[in-house]
């Protein structure tokens, strides 16, 4: 899907993105401020993002602020945004088993305060970032199907991003809200800075970029749906705008499956590290050996179609960490 396909609808428009400093978040406030929005309001408290990666543009305007803090949201919805993409979130199912209050906290009672503003300003769309590697379990048919979902779950991160739709799907149906839950599949891409609580692929080229062995726990032969951000970017403006999608929940995946050890020897093959792997001891909590979302829905109700492929999408990887290579140094967190 180009971005051609994306008309007029965000021209003119104030758009909120919650968690908009992020790796998802900056790409897709970048895209919205390149379709002429007039305001492209972002929140967020840079608990897991940093400011040198807020995208600059005329029409971009910051705001550090948590979305548990009501002084923040009255400043954000007194703008009366016309689009909401809720990103913000505690992040990581590592961080959710270590802070699980937090993690409720920000993922359940940030999102229900999101949802009340947001019922009140009579937005065209609210996009909510579920999780499809969260709310699917053991008992899920591969490749996951939307209406396969679990109740039986590992980490409190996956609980409260279920808890979420929850939230939206009752916004929906009590009040009309016109809602869309994305549920994302691995995303990476430029933006995501590594640290301890960060995904393998920004970890990966941190390690290998300083000589280091890259870890792998368990075998190496789990498989994961590594979806690059810009095909996540589009599949959200889609669902900003189409409304075959209001009141759905959708996998925005890339369909296919890579295995971790591949993955682990394509970044030391992009970045010359000759240190090799090594095998750590699985986290107990993860107990998927193997992720791939069913795209045909997003397919059908978005024309959603991945375009970038994986080893495309390592290279421009690589390429934002060269660039940014000092920034990343200085704020790399482990």
């Amino acid at each position: 899907m180009k971005m051609e396909t994306v008309h007029s609808e965000y021209e003119n428009t104030v758009v909120l993105v919650t968690g908009g400093a992020g790796c998802i978040g900056s790409n897709l406030c970048s895209k919205i401020a390149e379709l002429n929005a007039k305001k492209v309001i972002i929140l967020d408290d840079l608990s897991a993002a940093y400011k040198w990666n807020i995208p600059k543009a005329r029409n971009i305007i910051f705001v550090k602020g948590s979305i548990l803090d009501d002084e923040m949201l009255r400043r954000v919805f007194k703008e009366i945004p016309d689009y909401v993409f809720h990103l913000a979130a505690h992040f990581a199912n590592q961080n959710s088993v270590d802070n699980p209050e937090i993690d409720l906290m920000v993922n359940g009672m940030g999102t229900l305060k999101l949802l009340q503003y947001t019922q009140l300003v009579n937005v065209k769309r609210l996009v909510y970032a579920s999780s499809g590697c969260g709310v699917y379990g053991l008992e899920s048919r591969i490749p996951f199907e939307e209406h396969d979902i679990s109740i039986s779950l590992h980490t409190p991160y996956q609980v409260t991003k279920l808890l979420g739709e929850l939230y939206t799907n009752y916004f929906y149906n009590l009040y009309d809200l016109p809602i869309v839950n994305a549920r994302f599949f691995n995303v990476y891409g430029p933006g995501e800075v590594p640290g301890k609580y960060r995904n393998v692929i920004p970890n990966f080229f941190y390690w290998a970029m300083n000589g280091l062995e890259l870890p792998i726990t368990g075998d190496g032969a789990e498989t994961r749906d590594w979806t690059y951000v810009e095909d996540i970017v589009n599949g959200l403006l889609e669902m900003g705008i189409k409304d075959e999608a209001i009141g759905e929940a959708l996998n925005l995946g890339s369909g296919k499956e890579h295995r971790v050890i591949d993955l682990a020897n394509l970044v030391n093959r992009l970045t010359s590290n000759d240190a090799g792997i090594k095998y750590i001891e699985r986290r107990n909590w993860d107990v998927k050996h193997r992720l791939l979302s069913s795209i045909e829905k997003a397919k059908r109700l978005l024309n959603y179609k991945p375009e970038i492929e994986f080893k495309d999408g390592l290279k421009k990887v690589h390429e934002w960490f060269i660039e940014n290579w000092e920034n990343i140094k200085k704020t790399a967190e482990f």
